[in-house]
């Protein structure tokens, strides 16, 4: 740090982190590495007026609002980096950030930190510890700096059996258990899928709808970041062959942008801010099956993800999140409970996992998936309180201090290996599951509907909550069950009504499409 910076500063809320716990130190970031952060800008929310219409003509009426909101903020914040050598990239006013570039000597500078080197199963990356600082004056300006450690932040949410599974299930197949409505196909709407590795091949996609019996649906790479469609065999093109496969299953004449972006904060919530704000690909519907534990996560992370996926539900956008395959613990080892993020959030909708049993032509059970070591994650929140959709809910309090918060999941689907998803991967043809494949699987019906709708389901959680209390056929509820891992007390069990396990059920398809394509509420 340039100890001859004497302005005065002030600490950016949430910035705090610590050091890399198992990787390897390298040393300091040689200075003259360029090293590139998103820096967004705290939201104007009395200037952000009521959105109508479609989701288009919100985001042209977000952008123009935001153009004249910002305008002294942005020029604020250009400033400060061209004082400090620091070079723009690009400037978003409707999605309030700035890309910047510059050395690793001129960052440490502007922002109070010293960045180092790290390398952690095979995998080096920038990072620093403690908090950032900024000039007082940029203080209520500045809602995050996200850039400045490249450790990976989250993980997929795909889980391969222990033992090969014979048969499976293909995502029509699985639509058409669960109801899913006949005679629309998702024509005319885009689903959106956040990847943050891996990659996809067409080859991979033509054998999967062949075997489907359905025209594979039009597939494209959006770049965030830098991040690519990378088809040189990484373990996360099973994650992206999912994703695919179960949304463009269900909703085969959707177009599906998958946003590749590093496996970093900076590039989890870019992808998400550009898929929600993007006016060349249009789409309506976001499906997210990445994430942490709640207290993996950089506060500073948090409050930006979190504010973008606020702005998404105020655009109309959907956003299905899967809520973990690491039971109640959501693989930590503190003896503790925890919920994954961005699961979590309360403009998200977590997706649970379910386990199903089927004769013929229909399910004869379906229960909380549990197979003692994996299943469906699920929880009370220890970041966020009960959100007003689920305070008519009857929520159990949090196994760990008995608060009360916001109760992951709120919707579930078959996640379980043993009653999987048949996929191509690479060229093979797979059994998989895990709560990677109910996010798209909701996205899937969610474009269904949307392609009849009057307007956009948008945030789902505000119409179903609120509608299942008068019509309980939109959702199967699951009662059997728990997220307990084998020999520990700690977990949910299932039941009637709204559990930890599967929120408020998995999805009668038909009966969602007549609640919802008439009467979408956002």
């Amino acid at each position: 740090m340039n100890a001859t910076d004497n302005t005065v500063r002030t600490e950016i809320a949430g910035s705090q982190i610590g050091l890399p716990a198992a990787a390897q130190h390298l040393g300091a970031v040689p200075a003259s590495q360029q090293i590139e952060i998103s820096i967004y800008l705290r939201p104007h929310h009395h200037h952000d007026q009521a959105l109508t219409g479609s989701v288009e003509e919100r985001r042209h009426a977000l952008r123009k609002q935001r153009e004249t909101a910002h305008k002294a903020d942005f020029r604020h914040v250009e400033e400060f980096l061209a004082a400090h050598g620091l070079t723009v990239v690009a400037v978003d006013p409707a999605r309030r950030m700035i890309r910047a570039a510059g050395p690793a000597s001129a960052m440490d500078t502007a922002f109070s930190t010293e960045l180092h080197m790290y390398e952690e199963h095979g995998h080096r990356y920038h990072g620093r510890s403690g908090g950032l600082k900024v000039p007082n004056h940029l203080h209520g300006i500045i809602e995050s700096v996200l850039g400045l450690d490249g450790r990976p932040v989250a993980h997929t949410r795909i889980v391969r059996p222990r033992v090969a599974q014979p048969g499976g299930v293909e995502p029509n197949r699985l639509a058409a258990l669960y109801g899913f409505p006949n005679g629309v196909d998702g024509s005319g709407v885009t689903i959106a899928l956040i990847e943050l590795g891996g990659g996809f091949r067409t080859s991979d996609t033509t054998q999967a709808f062949s075997s489907m019996k359905l025209t594979p649906p039009r597939v494209i790479a959006v770049s965030v970041d830098g991040g690519v469609n990378d088809q040189s065999g990484s373990n996360a093109d099973g994650e992206v062959a999912l994703d695919i496969q179960v949304a463009g299953g269900v909703a085969p004449g959707a177009e599906i942008a998958v946003y590749f972006a590093p496996n970093t904060d900076a590039g989890f919530a870019d992808a998400i801010s550009q898929a929600t704000h993007d006016a060349t690909n249009k789409p309506s519907v976001i499906s997210i099956s990445w994430g942490s534990a709640e207290d993996a996560w950089q506060t500073q992370a948090v409050t930006t993800m979190n504010s973008v996926m606020q702005e998404a539900a105020a655009l109309g956008i959907s956003i299905y999140v899967a809520a973990g395959d690491n039971l109640a613990t959501d693989g930590e080892t503190d003896g503790a409970a925890h919920v994954d993020f961005p699961a979590s959030s309360p403009f998200a909708t977590g997706c649970g996992g379910t386990q199903i049993t089927v004769s013929g032509d229909s399910i004869t059970n379906e229960v909380v998936w549990n197979d003692t070591t994996s299943g469906t994650g699920g929880g009370i929140s220890d970041l966020f309180a009960v959100p007003a959709f689920q305070a008519h809910v009857t929520l159990p309090p949090s196994v760990n201090a008995g608060h009360v918060g916001r109760g992951v999941p709120d919707v579930a689907g078959n996640a379980a290996p043993a009653s999987g998803y048949v996929v191509v991967v690479d060229g093979q043809t797979e059994v998989v599951g895990g709560t990677s494949a109910v996010a798209p699987l909701w996205a899937g019906l969610t474009a269904l509907i949307n392609q009849k709708a009057a307007k956009p389901v948008g945030f789902l959680p505000d119409a179903l909550y609120a509608a299942i209390a008068s019509n309980t056929a939109l959702t199967t509820q699951i009662t059997q069950g728990n997220n307990r891992p084998q020999g520990s007390t700690i977990g949910y069990d299932a039941g009637p009504g709204w559990n930890a396990c599967t929120g408020l059920g998995r999805p009668n398809g038909q009966a969602l499409f007549d609640a919802l394509a008439g009467t979408a509420m956002v």
